[in-house]
């Protein structure tokens, strides 16, 4: 739920609104109790106008926000309509959620709010034979409200001058997808790497026995999350062992295999449990209409690799927008090898494991941020270039237990030089980077090759 409520425009505004109509009411009741007890010298900053001139005043800001709230949200409109033709439909999630823009439409909404709720308390003499009342206090803090307000819309609009930049954008999804890795993907045990030295072995994930139960995905669309806890308790209290076949990111179909569970005492399920198990294992692993960052580290080299495609197209052709795109790529993959990438083990109080969740490795991964750019920036030899520095910044970060996807996606690039219409300076360039590759691999580094 607060992942939902992250990524929408509208909750901050409404409790601006929600907090404006409160003291709306209020201010104007306090105004009334102590206006006549106020010292003289607080009375000086305080608006000491008319009522009618008080009206005039609180009219003059309520039809100016409006005018200003309007602007603001077409403008708005406007960013993520070119976010999504431009960059990526993915990139929607970053800018909605941005707390810059939440807070000064959640202000623009508080201080109309605000002033045409203060109207209805100001008096004149001839209204139903009582006196005027102009209440000062809350005048004098629409007033404020108000300046506050052309400031935040002067800051807002540098603000979205500089979001709508490509550069802007790859920024803040970089430091989103790593705040994800950092809170998703533990750095590396040493139990579970099977480090020689420390004289343990590698932990292998169980399999699924051919008797095992077929678990499907109650509904269709993108696997957004996974409840570990109820998954790990249904596990103990059936005294199963249960597999998630399907990461985070996935697109799943309802009906469709996506786990499987076994006995571990080797006697066959009764019909209550695999009826409680198909059930509460569909319950747990939860879908929605569209990817996001909750528990799906790839999300954010998606969104950069939809970035570079975009770039790359016919429509646009930017190619230095896409080796930008594939920079920030390297650098999460590079911070990704450092972590752990294997299936994700939960273990009961015993210590034996009862769920295994797949989770992507470094060649699904390193597949997704560099496949598409490479079939589409095959004849950019900067591209090309890019993607052979990837290759051989990560290995370079790497250990050998990642050398073979690397040297498949290696294999693929060498393939698309050899097929692609370039002429021989752009070729001997391209085959010094990939053999830079090789060596980096080796635990070399290749100086000069990098340029």
């Amino acid at each position: 739920m607060r992942d939902k409520l992250r990524v929408q425009l509208w909750p901050l505004p409404t409790l601006g609104v929600a907090v404006a109509v409160v003291a709306g009411v209020g201010l104007p009741l306090l105004d009334g109790r102590f206006q006549g007890d106020m010292p003289s010298w607080l009375r000086t900053y305080l608006y000491s106008g008319t009522s009618d001139s008080a009206r005039s005043v609180l009219a003059a800001i309520a039809g100016s926000l409006v005018t200003v709230t309007a602007l603001t949200f077409s403008l708005t409109v406007l960013t993520l309509q070119l976010a999504s033709s431009q960059f990526s439909p993915r990139l929607l999630r970053t800018f909605t959620a941005d707390r810059y823009v939440q807070t000064t439409l959640a202000l623009f909404l508080a201080t109309f709010t605000f002033a045409l709720t203060v109207l209805r308390s100001v008096r004149t003499g001839e209204e139903d034979g009582r006196s005027e009342f102009v209440p000062q206090v809350s005048v004098t803090v629409a007033l404020v409200l108000t300046l506050a307000s052309l400031l935040a819309l002067v800051l807002f609009l540098s603000h979205l001058a500089r979001e709508i930049r490509v550069e802007t954008m790859m920024t803040s999804v970089h430091s989103d997808a790593d705040r994800t890795l950092h809170r998703l993907l533990p750095e590396k045990r040493e139990a579970d790497s099977g480090d020689p030295a420390a004289g343990n072995p590698p932990v292998a994930p169980p399999e699924p026995p051919a008797s095992a139960l077929t678990l499907t995905a109650g509904a269709s669309g993108f696997l957004t999350q996974v409840d570990e806890a109820a998954l790990l308790n249904l596990a103990v209290e059936t005294d199963a062992v249960v597999v998630v076949d399907r990461h985070p990111g996935s697109s799943l179909i309802a009906g469709t295999p996506m786990g499987a569970a076994w006995p571990r005492s080797g006697e066959p399920f009764s019909p209550g449990t695999r009826t409680r198990l198909a059930e509460e294992v569909s319950g747990a692993v939860r879908t929605g209409a569209e990817r996001t960052d909750l528990q799906d580290v790839g999300f954010g080299l998606r969104q950069l690799t939809d970035i570079a495609a975009k770039a790359l197209s016919p429509g646009i052709n930017d190619p230095t927008t896409a080796v930008h795109a594939l920079s920030h790529s390297s650098a999460l993959l590079c911070e990704m090898v450092g972590r752990d990438l294997g299936p994700r083990l939960l273990r009961d109080d015993h210590q034996q494991v009862r769920v295994v969740l797949r989770r992507p490795d470094l060649g699904d991964l390193l597949g997704l941020a560099v496949d598409q750019p490479l079939r589409y920036g095959a004849a950019e030899p900067a591209v090309l270039a890019r993607i052979a520095m990837l290759l051989r910044e990560l290995a370079w970060c790497s250990t050998p237990e990642h050398n073979p996807p690397i040297t498949a996606a290696l294999a693929r690039l060498r393939a698309t030089i050899d097929a692609g219409d370039l002429d021989a300076t752009e070729r001997h360039r391209l085959a010094g980077l990939t053999e830079s590759v090789g060596e980096a691999l080796a635990g070399r580094w290749a100086h000069g090759r990098g340029h």
